[in-house]
């Protein structure tokens, strides 16, 4: 990644958008393509999703953050836990002085083998039947772009899904609230980084502060209430071998007005393997393998240490 001195200005325009309701469905998947391949981060709009239902997620969520301390910690990660689903305060500083600050509430919703209602919120009777819901419409969603991207590498449709771990796939959602913060010096929500998952969607409230990282600029996000954010992440990056791009992004603080976001991560099981599919790698220089198989568990663990992939 390019260091934070090269990244320093913000060109203010805005990524791709895909209207996904357009009747010519090759023209809707070769333009999915085209922005994994050259952003990797992009937006969609018309993809199915009830804007209502949309709404009802961003309001159930943001109740909880309302709550007092004592409510939230109800459902709080324990101290002890590997796992990190629950409720937890993160502040961070890295070796650049670069310090992040943000509440997180993580809780898996999909499949629902998977699902630990110990971690979901329970002020609002409303607040597993949205989540339900709304993990039903998303993993819809992901299976349509993760189609059409397989079909841009040459493959069968199932083959990225299938390169994820199929119906063992997980999705998580992690509701993040960004305070209001009038210092910002060297302070984001998130800094700079790519997804260490598969794919990822996100919506987020009137407040604006994603930002992706484009030909040595970074780029505002712009969004209302009827538009989700797909992000290529590492994953779909290592399975394509290159051929479609991990999205880098990060999220700034507004001075004044709380910023909260909705990203839903799908992503392979812990066990599994992932790697770049054979189907793509062949023994001349141009399709060789860009990217070492890892168990996903072993992947996550060197990149959140920093450590060679």
């Amino acid at each position: 990644m390019a260091s934070e001195k090269e990244k320093a200005a913000v060109k203010i325009q805005d990524v791709p958008v895909v209207d996904l309701s357009n009747p010519d469905e090759d023209l809707v998947a070769r333009a999915v393509v085209k922005v994994s391949q050259e952003w990797g981060i992009f937006k969609v709009v018309n993809h199915g999703i009830p804007k209502e239902l949309m709404r009802r997620l961003k309001e159930v969520g943001t109740e909880f953050f309302e709550l007092p301390d004592k409510d939230k910690e109800v459902v709080a990660r324990p101290a002890t836990s590997t796992n990190i689903e629950g409720y937890n305060r993160n502040t961070y500083k890295n070796e650049e002085g670069i310090q992040t600050w943000a509440d997180h509430l993580f809780h898996t919703i999909w499949p629902p083998s998977r699902i630990n209602y110990r971690f979901w919120p329970k002020h609002s009777p409303d607040y597993r039947e949205v989540n339900e819901e709304y993990a039903k419409e998303i993993k819809k969603l992901s299976e349509k772009i993760m189609g059409w991207l397989s079909e841009g590498l040459g493959l069968h449709r199932e083959a990225l899904k299938e390169g994820l771990g199929g119906e063992t796939v997980e999705y998580m959602m992690k509701v993040i609230f960004y305070p209001p913060c009038p210092g910002l010096d060297l302070l984001y929500g998130a800094p700079p980084h790519t997804d260490l998952n598969g794919i990822t969607f996100l919506i987020a409230n009137e407040v604006h502060g994603l930002q992706a990282f484009k030909d040595n600029k970074w780029i505002d996000v712009e969004y209302d209430d009827s538009v989700i954010i797909v992000i290529i992440a590492d994953q779909i990056k290592r399975m394509s071998n290159g051929k479609y791009k991990s999205g880098e992004h990060r999220a700034t603080m507004d001075t004044v007005k709380t910023r909260i976001s909705w990203p839903v991560f799908a992503e392979p099981n812990l066990d599994h393997v992932v790697g770049p599919l054979p189907e793509l790698v062949t023994g001349d220089d141009d399709n060789a393998p860009k990217f070492k198989p890892f168990v996903y568990r072993e992947y996550k663990y060197r990149k959140l240490k920093r450590l060679p992939l």
